[in-house]
């Protein structure tokens, strides 16, 4: 097995090689959970692999989720069974077997009475059959129960006093969705994946690509035997004949004091709707994340995309509606968006557009998989090398990813920082010894060790890579800018 380390040297190294002519079995374009976990499945089968992003490992949608692999609860609620049974035999893959370090159980507190908490009831106990038919251990995911007003409010104390009592339900969360994205870089790296940031894919052909290497501003042929495009809200962009209508979802990050310092998530249900809710999610650091919409977006997609100040507004709306003292405008810390790669069916739209994934080959050979959702990430990826396999004749044997762990999923090290322990698992000790694991200060939950291993291991290659996606320090602007020297220090010891 390669070395799992990835650095600036081994991307420049591999990027040579590959523009000198070497030919890989694969090529696969967007470096996002879907593009990372193809890289994987490929690499883990016996196939040279080459992944390349225009940015960065998880620049786009799968930074800006909700941080929860959950069981599909809302689509049980719509009757898309299949969708929801899929999503938790994947949970269960992630929590017991591939990412137990990176997933968690999370208590989930529904309150309320009446109508909507029969029906609430009868979902959930409906999701716990699926869940054990899934595979779930018991011990995994405790059962759904129903709970006091006084249990409610022990698990998330801000929440209004009414009297009624609560469902308390768990999921899966993760410690931070772009950390998931970062280690099935480096599994797949390990496995002999080259993982190539800053490459832009001009042009996209079933033979490989021409990519604009941003950091040496010059172009690459890079040649292969079969291409996925997995480049999410921009796969359209790169392969004629796909349309996608994207969909914005919207976080808010709030102080978790502002909640009480909430141990389980609150679940509000959203009028007018049996199906949706808004989550106020308990996040390390000391914050909760507030989301999370579901609006059609049109036009060209941005970069970066910015919730509205509708959206913030509505998602307070939700949450006061449950709380004894209401969260200002002003409690407010940040605030980010994700837009949904769903593909236009040409007679839905926003919440109505299917979740399932698609996987399209194109007349001249080229696979683009589409849809889904970052829980459902590792079945997309095992049907898209299915499918390049398929469409370009590669040799290779069935998807082995439901029973490989990633890195850092084994036993952690004693006399670790927990802070360390929870991010990186068996590999704390070894982030540990790159520097010194005190936090930057107080309010900035990042060490100087962290951010060293970044530019080591993790191809962090500026300041934005460290603290937007490797850390997320910048989550909350005003962290943000107190860690940027520690940032650059790490970065000038290259």
């Amino acid at each position: 097995m390669t070395g799992t380390a990835l650095h600036a040297a081994r991307r420049e190294r591999e990027l040579v090689a590959l523009g000198g002519g070497e030919v890989v079995d694969l090529l696969v374009v967007g470096l996002g959970v879907t593009g990372t976990g193809v890289a994987l499945d490929a690499a883990s089968r016996g196939l040279t692999v080459a992944a390349v992003d225009a940015h960065d490992l998880a620049f786009g949608t799968s930074r800006w989720s909700s941080k929860l692999v959950h069981g599909g609860l809302r689509y049980l609620a719509s009757g898309r069974i299949g969708v929801a049974f899929a999503s938790m035999r994947e949970r269960r893959v992630l929590l017991e077997t591939v990412a137990p370090h990176l997933v968690r159980p999370l208590p989930m507190v529904l309150p309320g009475d009446g109508r909507r908490a029969l029906l609430t009831g009868a979902g959930l106990r409906g999701a716990q059959l699926l869940s054990r038919a899934a595979g779930t251990h018991r011990d995994t995911l405790p059962p759904p129960r129903r709970i006091r007003a006084a249990e409610a409010r022990q698990l998330v104390p801000a929440l209004r006093d009414t009297g009624e009592g609560a469902w308390l339900s768990y999921d899966g969360q993760l410690v931070d969705d772009a950390r998931l994205v970062v280690a099935l870089a480096r599994t797949a790296a390990g496995h002999g994946a080259k993982i190539l940031t800053r490459c832009r894919a001009l042009n996209v052909a079933a033979d490989g690509a021409l990519v604009h290497d941003t950091v040496a501003d010059a172009p690459v042929r890079l040649r292969a035997r079969a291409v996925v495009n997995a480049a999410g809200v921009w796969a359209g962009g790169l392969v004629d004949g796909i349309t996608l209508r994207p969909s914005r979802g919207s976080h808010v990050v709030l102080p978790a004091a502002a909640l009480g310092n909430p141990a389980g998530a609150l679940t509000v249900p959203i009028d007018g709707s049996l199906s949706r809710y808004a989550f106020a999610l308990p996040q390390p650091d000391g914050l909760v994340h507030l989301g999370i919409t579901d609006e059609p977006v049109d036009g060209p997609v941005p970069d970066v995309p910015e919730p509205t100040e509708h959206e913030i507004t509505f998602l307070l709306d939700v949450l006061n509606a449950a709380l004894a003292t209401p969260v200002r405008r002003d409690q407010v810390l940040g605030a980010y968006a994700g837009l949904r790669p769903l593909l236009d069916d040409g007679r839905h739209s926003g919440a109505d557009l299917s979740r399932r994934h698609a996987v399209l080959t194109s007349p001249s050979g080229v696979v683009t998989v589409v849809g889904g959702k970052l829980t459902t990430y590792r079945a997309m990826a095992a049907d898209a090398v299915d499918a390049a396999g398929t469409a370009r004749g590669l040799s290779a044997g069935p998807s082995r990813t439901a029973t490989l762990a990633l890195v850092g999923a084994g036993p952690v090290p004693a006399g670790v920082p927990p802070r360390l322990a929870a991010r990186y698992g068996s590999e704390a000790a070894d982030v540990a010894g790159c520097g010194d694991t005190d936090t930057i200060a107080e309010q900035v939950p990042v060490s100087p060790a962290e951010l060293r291993w970044g530019v080591t291991h993790e191809l962090a290659l500026d300041v934005d890579d460290l603290l937007d996606r490797r850390t997320r320090v910048g989550l909350v602007p005003s962290r943000r800018a107190v860690a940027e020297p520690a940032a650059r220090a790490a970065l000038d010891r290259s």
